[in-house]
């Protein structure tokens, strides 16, 4: 039992130990919250350790996805943005695209390096909206894509340096988000 998308990451393992019934639910840690609260002795859930630990399970077996690296992230979207803090570790998750040209990337990491703001993750990822395009450079036929970066940083939205790093991005960005600021350990209230 877990999320349909933990259950797919995970085919290979479960069909290699013989589970043939797969029940999907609406999230990993509700699928551990069943099993705990239903006393179910037949039933495993797809969940972290966290919450194996949270609702007092026994963790039968680590690391089974089918992809090596696997990694999974959630997102909670509000209508309204969070009170903005300070007071502790935040991450922020941001997206921006670029123009083509050769530096754009080195200068938009840039304006987060002059003001000492730590990235912890950088994915590029085609923008969809803006597909395969064909140019000629004399020699061949290069097919390029447009991409978005996705940018995870160490800082919260209520920092300056941060709010003024973004508005230096903007300067020359094609298009930027926020997609929120967060706590780096959930644990915290």
């Amino acid at each position: 039992m877990s999320h349909p998308q933990a259950l797919a990451q995970c085919e290979h393992t479960l069909t290699g130990l013989g589970i043939e019934h797969r029940e999907a639910v609406d999230d990993t840690a509700g699928a551990a919250k069943i099993v705990a609260e239903h006393m179910v002795q037949d039933t495993g859930a797809i969940a972290s350790s966290l919450a194996a630990k949270l609702y007092g399970l026994d963790v039968l077996a680590e690391n089974i996805q089918d992809g090596k690296n696997n990694v999974t992230r959630f997102m909670m979207l509000a209508r309204k943005p969070n009170i903005l803090r300070n007071d502790r570790p935040f991450k922020t998750s941001i997206v921006f695209s670029l123009e083509e040209g050769h530096g754009q990337l080195f200068r938009a990491l840039g304006v987060f390096a002059q003001r000492k703001i730590n990235l912890t993750k950088i994915e590029s990822r085609p923008h969809k909206e803006r597909p395969l395009r064909v140019s000629d450079d004399c020699s061949s036929l290069l097919k390029n894509f447009d991409y978005l970066f996705y940018v995870d940083l160490e800082a919260s939205m209520a920092d300056p340096k941060i709010q003024n790093a973004l508005g230096n991005l903007k300067e020359f960005a094609t298009f930027l988000r926020v997609l929120g600021s967060y706590p780096t350990n959930v644990n915290e209230p």
